[in-house]
């Protein structure tokens, strides 16, 4: 009997062991693994820069003239060259269809696909609407069509190539599965970055002529913005500023948050009611004016950069966990300190340091602010600060009801594209940081002549190092800083993308 009950008393000891890590998972939770009791990425970290941002909200920073601020660019001298077809008509026949899958998200895809009517250009064939992967961060498996206006995309450019919604049945074979599961010789995985048009002639033509296919892939990035016809360049410009518009539903979207940003209810509040009440209230007040601040802070920039941001050892032992974890080592920037990395400027701009920007820049409590951002590291925490000196800024959430925002949730090609409308519909874009997103708005705005705000990056570094600076020091710094950084046209060199620099390639001289 003793025996009986002593062995049930070891296997009940034994079970509570076994169990105790899941009742209290902290006690046994390696400090690596940055577990809540240690560190939590959603706790704020105290402000980094508490002096100048002190001097913001006890109302120091009114140096800077507000009508300057909202002044429209003025006439460059630079204008959208008419991108009207280069020839009358189509060949007759075409060499084959060209399929592409694009990887990335909305903005690198969009790239890409401006990128394959060209190649379709050069190699006389007919453009299969383009395959848009899955991201693996975002998980995103939106088509084309869920987010462009296919019908829209296919007459503009009616003139330029031949275009297909989907395979005829005779080519219903040439799926991402069926180059997913052997080596296949119509498919092209070969391309180098920034091909020339000579290397697809070389290349790909063949493949076309043997098989009347060819499918490309990988395709982001690989074909090249030098020595190519004009024709070709301008026909890549058509396609971005003029061809590729967004479905219907997003554009409607994007109208109503643009029309509630301009024409806020008079007590300034959002509540339900109003979110169901009809829009388009320009008879009862003046338009007014705002601004979209896009925010690229998520986890993997934060951890990719090796920035140190205000977290304490925790947070940084936690994000270079996280960084060996995606990237094996293989990010240049872990090489440096946190110093050298913000003296060269690439270190991304916190919630908080971009909101002293703004600040200094003449914006104030009264601005109306559109976040355009899809996750921020930290959270609501993290972005407290900017909040706090912004108070009248808006999001897709806070402007539009949850049925609004139905065909969009959990979408994040929609949720960016969102962004996207919203953002060239505002007075002023700023991105606190470059990306595919920042690159092609700034190339978006300029062909449209819109006031775009650059962070000077290196400027802002160094600044941000000096913890003894004042405010009149640092906003003067600032604005100075600042002044050709506006939207002021910048001419493409040589290998840069005439996506992000437009002109001369797809502006003329007026």
């Amino acid at each position: 009997m003793f025996y009986y009950q002593s062995r049930r008393g070891g296997a009940l000891a034994g079970l509570f062991f076994l169990l105790l890590p899941v009742f209290l998972p902290s006690l046994f939770s390696p400090l690596g693994h940055a577990s809540p009791s240690v560190f939590s990425e959603w706790n704020a970290p105290k402000p980094r820069h508490s002096r100048l941002l002190k001097s913001v909200l006890q109302g120091q920073s009114s140096n800077v003239e507000q009508s300057d601020l909202w002044t429209p660019l003025a006439n460059q001298g630079w204008k959208a060259c008419e991108l009207s077809a280069s020839t009358p008509g189509l060949p007759q026949e075409t060499q084959g269809y060209i399929q592409v899958f694009l990887d990335g998200g909305l903005n690198q895809q969009r790239m890409g696909i401006c990128d394959a009517v060209a190649v379709a250009k050069i190699l006389n064939a007919t453009l299969v609407i383009p395959h848009l992967e899955v991201n693996p961060v975002w998980r995103d498996s939106s088509s084309f069509m869920d987010i462009f206006d296919v019908d829209h995309f296919i007459n503009v450019l009616k003139d330029d190539i031949s275009i297909v919604r989907e395979l005829p049945y005779d080519f219903s074979w040439s799926t991402r599965e069926y180059y997913a599961t052997a080596i296949r010789a119509t498919r092209i995985k070969t391309a180098p970055v920034h091909a020339s048009a000579k290397w697809y002639l070389d290349n790909v033509l063949p493949v076309l002529e043997s098989y009347g296919i060819a499918a490309i892939a990988p395709f982001s990035h690989r074909l090249a913005f030098n020595n190519l016809p004009m024709d070709v360049q301008r026909l890549r410009c058509k396609v971005n500023f003029q061809a590729l518009v967004f479905v219907p539903h997003v554009r409607a979207l994007g109208d109503a948050l643009v029309s509630r940003l301009r024409y806020p209810k008079k007590n300034g509040a959002f509540g339900t009611e109003y979110l169901q009440e009809v829009t388009d209230v320009k008879g009862e007040q003046e338009a007014g004016k705002f601004a979209v601040l896009h925010l690229r802070f998520d986890k993997d920039m934060a951890a990719h950069s090796a920035c140190d941001f205000g977290g304490g050892k925790a947070e940084k032992l936690a994000l270079a966990k996280y960084r060996q974890t995606i990237w094996q080592g293989r990010v240049l920037n872990s090489q440096f300190t946190d110093e050298e990395l913000r003296n060269q400027g690439r270190c991304p701009l916190t919630p908080e340091e971009i909101g002293l920007l703004l600040a200094a820049l003449g914006f104030d409590n009264t601005t109306r602010l559109y976040l355009a951002s899809h996750k921020v590291y930290g959270g609501a925490a993290r972005i407290s600060t900017l909040r706090e000196l912004f108070p009248l800024m808006e999001d897709k959430k806070s402007l539009a009801s949850s049925d609004e925002r139905a065909q969009i949730k959990g979408k994040a090609s929609l949720l960016a594209a969102v962004d996207y409308y919203v953002s060239m519909h505002s007075d002023i874009f700023i991105s606190a940081s470059p990306g595919n997103m920042h690159n092609a708005l700034v190339g978006h705005r300029t062909y449209e002549n819109l006031k775009t705000i650059r962070p000077n990056m290196a400027l802002l570094g160094q600044l941000f190092l000096n913890k003894s600076i004042g405010w009149s020091e640092f906003q003067q710094a600032v604005v100075e800083g600042h002044e050709n950084r506006q939207g002021q046209i910048r001419l493409r060199k040589s290998e840069q993308s005439l996506y992000t620099y437009p002109a001369p390639d797809c502006m003329c001289n007026a």
